[in-house]
């Protein structure tokens, strides 16, 4: 009888390891069904026509003719950070997306602990005043909790503003406020200054800044032939 009993536990033990090893590779399988998806995904054409990437020095080399070729109509180059930082694949990535046939804007990254007039003089020298540009984009991370000198939130409030402003002056067109979910908490542009917005959330719409889109951040770990890394890929609402 005990042989019986052991006998019976071990065919047991057997079938619940059998159980947990096929619950295991369902979840291996299905955790590679979304990492795929994640690095491939991105909005219907049809029902955003419109869409583009975001590129930076940090995304190294960028094939934007096999962007034009994916469907992308325009292209958002970094080009200036802060006060003194310059992104220093801008004029090549420039150069390159229009002889690929994209429309191009420049992007400055905003630096909550820099005074706005030097952010903008560094956008002014880095950026050429073009009306064949797209509306310039401030993309807004960081938090001044981390500057090396104390900055209120009414003080980034006004910051920004002048940066804008000043923005804007140059380029000869209202500026997009790209703010980040964190950004965006923290400060609330998106009520607090009209400008158009630039939001982002990987494979769901974004709604954290309690207004409509004009640009949105669909993907930012895009897997394609353009680049050897992911890039960010951006659809306008039509």
């Amino acid at each position: 009888m005990a042989r019986k009993g052991r006998r019976k536990a071990g065919q047991r033990g057997a079938w619940m390891r059998a159980v947990l090893v096929l619950l295991l590779l369902a979840g291996l399988a299905a955790a590679g069904r979304w990492y795929w998806q994640s690095r491939h995904w991105r909005p219907s054409e049809t029902r955003y026509p419109e869409q583009g990437v975001l590129v930076g020095e940090d995304d190294g080399t960028v094939r934007f003719e096999v962007v034009k070729g994916l469907g992308g109509s325009f292209a958002y180059l970094e080009a200036s950070r802060g006060a003194k930082g310059r992104d220093r694949g801008f004029t090549a990535n420039l150069a390159a997306a229009r002889a690929a046939g994209l429309a191009v804007g420049a992007v400055h990254v905003f630096d909550p602990c820099s005074p706005a007039d030097r952010q903008a003089a560094n956008f002014v020298i880095s950026v050429p005043r073009e009306r064949s540009l797209l509306p310039p984009a401030i993309l807004l991370d960081g938090d001044a909790e981390f500057c090396p000198q104390p900055v209120s939130e009414a003080a980034i409030q006004s910051e920004l503003m002048v940066l804008v402003n000043q923005i804007e002056a140059h380029a000869g067109k209202p500026a997009i406020l790209a703010p980040t979910p964190d950004f965006e908490r923290r400060y609330r542009v998106g009520g607090r200054i009209e400008r158009n917005l630039w939001l982002s959330r990987d494979l769901a719409e974004p709604g954290y800044a309690g207004r409509p889109w004009i640009l949105w951040t669909a993907n930012s770990h895009w897997q394609t032939d353009a680049a050897a890394r992911p890039l960010r890929w951006v659809v306008a609402r039509p």
